[in-house]
């Protein structure tokens, strides 16, 4: 366990200076957009107000408040998302490549450490997916510090105040990043962390057989996939949407989500052990 916590922290420390940079520009755009779009929203306003010399509770009436909503729809705060999100995608390949392709094939060092070769690989796991859990605990931190600026821009007359679970439960996109329910989150990013095991899984496959291991790890990725979503590929081809109970089919789920988990665990240890020599 010592030699885990110390392998995932290290992986960590690795990617530190990218990762607090994308946190940056993050946080800059963000604010900045929540900036352009208030002041240009409240200047709109007395615009509309002043052309149709509307009282601001006829500007209401035809037109409703302005809600912090419209604040999460913008380039300036979608835009950073997306970049993370990209960048978090593509250290899982980076993650492992650059030790072989790095100064000195860092990777045999990796190798030779006296611990189970299975520690590297949930090491690089577990250190991407906290910096994940990072991204969305600094978003939540971000959410009420953007309404708040928000609210000080824009009159309070004509805005329709919410909470941070309101803009949550609203807001499509937020509640795909941040689920409403713990149920949900765990449901969200545990397949998301399955899908990070696979994805490894196949990245060792292309290691251990080159040409060939591309095509077995993209097979393996297929296939993976395939038997994640088995219980609605059946329902698609026999076109019967209520085939399984809601409980059933959350249990065939949780059931073949576990298996390609511990499948991508356990080929992912024979390849490195048996096929990656040092």
């Amino acid at each position: 366990m010592n030699h885990y916590m110390k392998l995932v922290n290290y992986e960590i420390n690795r990617f530190v200076k990218v990762y607090l940079s994308l946190l940056l520009i993050t946080f800059i755009s963000q604010f900045a957009g929540v900036l352009i779009s208030s002041v240009n929203k409240k200047n709109d306003v007395k615009r509309i107000m002043f052309e149709q010399s509307w009282s601001m509770a006829e500007y209401i009436h035809h037109n409703g408040k302005i809600s912090f909503l419209a604040n999460l729809e913008t380039l300036w705060f979608l835009g950073p998302i997306a970049v993370c999100a990209a960048a978090m995608i593509f250290y899982i390949f980076l993650i492992w490549y650059r030790d072989w392709f790095g100064k000195n094939t860092f990777i045999y060092r990796l190798l030779m450490l006296p611990t189970s070769r299975l520690n590297i690989f949930f090491a690089k796991a577990t250190a991407i997916f906290l910096m994940v859990l990072g991204f969305i605990a600094f978003q939540i931190v971000l959410l009420p510090l953007q309404n708040g600026l928000f609210q000080w821009i824009v009159p309070e007359d004509y805005i329709f105040i919410m909470n941070l679970s309101e803009i949550m439960r609203a807001s499509t996109f937020i509640s795909m990043i941040i689920p409403n329910t713990f149920s949900e989150f765990l449901a969200y990013y545990g397949l998301g962390f399955i899908a990070i095991l696979v994805v490894f899984t196949a990245i060792l496959f292309e290691r251990s057989y080159r040409w060939k291991g591309i095509v077995i790890g993209i097979l393996y990725i297929i296939l993976a996939g395939a038997v994640f979503l088995f219980p609605l590929i059946i329902m698609v081809i026999s076109e019967r949407s209520n085939l399984f109970y809601p409980l059933e089919f959350l249990l065939l789920e949780i059931g073949l989500g576990l298996l390609v988990t511990f499948t991508s665990i356990w080929i992912s240890k024979f390849l490195l052990n048996r096929k990656i020599t040092v």
